[in-house]
């Protein structure tokens, strides 16, 4: 007999995303389009169930404070940079080593999330999308553009991948 009570499962993922990699691989292609921020975390959570989105930009600029608060505001945690006196303003975004430290620590200290989801085209991410995959812990790489996604995911599983230019997912987030 099947119980009248439904059993809710609540899934936990998360979502990694590379802002530098997002922003050259939709606004600074042939042709540029740009992401509706607010609906792209809204896509994040009811397609691929993302409770928290850690949106990796670089270094802190205060003349990009708005759109700090409207990345806040639609529900991504920012994570900058860490870089010290005049030397901030020369460093590049590069936040690869940032993501990859911190999935694996919290791979490490066994926290509680189901599975990552990854948005970026970067190969420099292989190695680490292998090793989730191997762990069971990868639900999705989102590449930015089908054009410019390295390579190396070539021999991933379809099944790991989107990408955000597909007509179907850039309806839903493209800045109108």
């Amino acid at each position: 007999m099947v119980s009248k009570y439904a059993i809710l499962v609540y899934v936990k993922n998360l979502a990694f995303i590379d802002a530098q990699n997002l922003y050259l691989g939709t606004a600074k292609t042939a042709p540029a389009w740009k992401i509706d921020m607010a609906r792209f975390r809204v896509l994040l959570k009811q397609r691929y169930g993302v409770d928290t989105a850690y949106y990796f930009i670089g270094v802190y600029d205060k003349k990009h404070k708005d759109l700090y608060n409207s990345l806040s505001s639609a529900g991504y945690k920012l994570v900058f940079r860490e870089h010290y006196g005049a030397q901030a303003s020369t460093k590049k975004g590069n936040v690869d080593n940032d993501i990859i430290f911190a999935i694996m620590k919290m791979l490490c200290e066994e926290e509680n999330f189901d599975k990552i989801v990854l948005v970026s085209s970067d190969g420099d991410y292989k190695r680490l999308v292998d090793y989730l995959i191997e762990k069971g812990r990868l639900l999705k790489v989102l590449f930015p553009n089908r054009r410019y996604a390295s390579s190396l995911y070539n021999r991933i599983e379809n099944g790991y991948r989107d990408y955000l230019d597909a007509p179907h997912l850039r309806g839903k987030i493209e800045k109108r």
